[in-house]
């Protein structure tokens, strides 16, 4: 039996980066997370390649 493949969502990544940040820093994921994605829209016109 094949397991299905859990999409990888915009959320999924933004967390993974944060909590990976906070652990080197020491800072609330929650504030990370906010930082993050107030940077988005600040460059929401340059994307990453998948």
């Amino acid at each position: 039996m094949r397991k299905e493949k859990k999409k990888i969502t915009q959320e999924m990544i933004y967390r993974a980066v944060a909590s990976s940040t906070a652990i080197e820093t020491g800072q609330s994921i929650k504030i990370i997370e906010e930082k993050i994605k107030a940077n988005r829209k600040k460059y929401s016109s340059l994307h990453l390649s998948v």
